[in-house]
């Protein structure tokens, strides 16, 4: 990697801690709870369609995620109000899950923090995520923590700015090639993408295979090796 980086940024959710696995386990219960009114198949595309039709107004996160799963099981109809209720302790079920690190996170901000500046680069809801970094025992890493509605290379430039540097020196780490690759190499930046078990049908995306400053990693262990 270019010996310019002076600040990396590490997208949070299936990146640092475990997250996307909460809500494909939510989804299925989902599924099960309304099993009786209609097939998992086409409710699963229902509440993907809401998803979507609904990121504008709501945006990303667990909080976004239960107002989706309440309009998808009212939409069906004749939902008794007792199974709305267990839509939403599923939801507040979820923003209590633990906070578990994925492999080699601890060991790696431990070896880069002192020689970077380490920053927090992630989208969702603000409180859960300070809530999960507050548990997360690895927060005094970083300088920085950016909470963004949306993760496009306008929210990324505002973020250069912020920290006064130029996207030479920024290298960005995640598992999102849509959210946390694309962007800032569009800018100039460098990105290494770090794959995760599960992703989101809306953050799939194409691994740029021909970009110089596009790292692909098989851990997060491996960015030491740079």
């Amino acid at each position: 990697m270019t010996q310019d980086i002076k600040i990396i940024g590490f997208d949070a959710d299936d990146t640092l801690w475990a997250n996307e696995t909460y809500f494909r386990e939510s989804e299925q219960d989902f599924y099960n709870m309304l099993s009786a009114y209609i097939d998992s198949e086409t409710l699963e595309k229902r509440l993907y369609t809401t998803e979507m039709r609904n990121m504008p107004l709501y945006g990303y996160g667990v909080k976004a995620f239960t107002l989706s799963m309440i309009e998808t099981a009212l939409s069906v109809g004749n939902i008794p109000s007792e199974l709305i209720q267990q839509v939403i302790e599923l939801g507040k079920a979820q923003l209590n899950q633990p906070v578990t690190l994925l492999q080699g996170v601890a060991k790696t901000l431990e070896a880069l923090h002192g020689k970077f500046k380490l920053v927090v680069v992630t989208k969702g809801d603000l409180l859960d995520q300070e809530r999960k970094l507050n548990l997360s025992g690895v927060a005094h890493y970083f300088h920085h923590v950016e909470i963004m509605s949306d993760k496009q290379p306008k929210d990324y430039e505002k973020l250069l700015k912020h920290l006064d540097i130029e996207p030479k020196a920024f290298l960005m780490i995640g598992n999102s090639i849509k959210s946390d690759i694309l962007p800032p190499l569009a800018l100039g930046c460098s990105a290494a993408y770090v794959p995760y078990e599960t992703t989101w049908l809306h953050e799939v995306a194409t691994l740029p295979v021909d970009n110089p400053r596009c790292y692909e990693l098989a851990s997060i262990e491996e960015v030491l090796n740079y």
